[in-house]
């Protein structure tokens, strides 16, 4: 939903519903795209071959 586009003419306690509405699911977006990228980041991060092995010394 774009903001913009709800019209302000009218001063009906629906508008403000709406206008709340629509404010919601922009962060919902936002915080889901926020997550996908730490996911993508997170697993990008990740080296299996660590801790395989150890070399000690005598």
């Amino acid at each position: 939903m774009n903001i913009g586009s709800i019209p302000i003419s009218t001063n009906q306690p629906v508008n403000s519903v709406t206008v709340g509405i629509a404010v919601l699911a922009k962060n919902l977006s936002t915080i889901e795209d926020l997550g996908q990228s730490m996911i993508k980041m997170m697993e990008q991060s990740v080296q299996p071959y660590l801790g395989n092995s150890i070399d000690i010394r005598v």
